[in-house]
């Protein structure tokens, strides 16, 4: 028969405690870089209130169909330049009777997804491009750098200008052209970036343990260049949709009879003497979204500042 030693109370404490500490260790692991950063962007109210208005662009956008309370397209000539505030009208209605209203919230599906294939375009392009020159340097660096130098030297809209009339109009051609505009100036960002992360210790022990230049760039890099890029990001975004309100107000863009803020504007600049107020809606539009975006990535630059006085 085997005796159990009797546990004095001094043991069942240490153990108490011991396993208290555990616990308490176990809970306090701290948070990954990735949530401090958006932690640091959700500080500021001014970000969350441009988060929240972009996020509500984004349901209008999906939702179109549901809350569009007329057909964009239908017009009624008997209806032609309602003022704002008319009956069944709320923001009166254009040169076809056409209801305003209904074309902004349909028009806001193209002027956030035109940003993006421009933004999208760019990345493609420039951010691979970025990461292989900042990190091989050499040769490679210097040509790509050489190109860059010599699309930047060029205005970005008139090399767009440029693409569409090798390409013709178009949203999607358009958007393409601003994208291989706004590419350089990604790669440029990019590139800064990482021959600024290249000499940290991690990418020399990345190397000595064998890792190919794919992965160590992937792994590596990228994770620490994505504060410059996404301020960047949120730049070329507002660039990139007044760029598609420009194109679109030239007849360059979105094609009739669709709907975007720019070819709004340009059917309220046509018939500014019968009903001036058509231009307010897609102006205003136009107005917070750069405004949102723009304060938006100054609230991530901030942001990325808080985290390299702390690194």
């Amino acid at each position: 028969m085997t005796i159990k030693p009797l546990s004095s109370p001094l043991d069942s404490a240490r153990q108490q405690l011991g396993s208290s500490t555990k616990t308490t260790s176990a809970r306090q692991v701290p948070p990954s870089p990735g949530r401090l950063f958006v932690r640091r962007i959700l500080k500021s109210r001014t970000n969350v209130v441009c988060l929240i208005f972009l996020g509500l662009l984004g349901v209008v956008a999906i939702a179109a169909p549901w809350i569009a309370p007329y057909d964009p397209a239908y017009q009624k000539l008997a209806s032609a330049f309602l003022p704002l505030f008319s009956d069944d009208h709320i923001l009166g209605t254009d040169q076809l009777g056409r209801d305003t209203f209904s074309r902004l919230i349909y028009a806001t599906q193209i002027s956030l997804v035109a940003p993006l294939i421009a933004v999208g375009f760019a990345a493609v392009t420039g951010l691979p491009l970025g990461l292989l020159a900042g990190y091989l340097g050499g040769k490679f660096d210097w040509i790509t750098g050489r190109i860059a130098d010599a699309l930047i030297a060029l205005p970005a809209l008139v090399l767009a200008l440029a693409i569409i009339a090798i390409f013709g109009p178009g949203l999607v051609n358009a958007m393409l052209a601003v994208g291989a505009a706004s590419a350089p100036r990604l790669f440029r960002v990019v590139r800064g970036s990482t021959i600024n992360v290249r000499e940290e210790t991690y990418i020399e022990a990345s190397k000595v343990v064998g890792c190919s230049t794919p992965r160590t760039v992937l792994m590596h890099v990228l994770p620490n260049v994505r504060s410059p890029l996404l301020v960047q990001v949120t730049l070329m975004l507002s660039l990139s949709l007044l760029a598609e309100a420009g194109l679109s107000f030239l007849g360059l863009g979105v094609q009739p009879p669709t709907a975007s803020w720019g070819s709004m504007l340009r059917s309220a600049f046509d018939n500014r003497f019968q009903s001036p107020w058509m231009v307010v809606p897609p102006g205003l539009a136009i107005m917070l979204t750069i405004l949102s975006l723009n304060m938006l990535g100054d609230g991530i630059r901030d942001a990325v500042g808080q985290e390299r006085r702390k690194s």
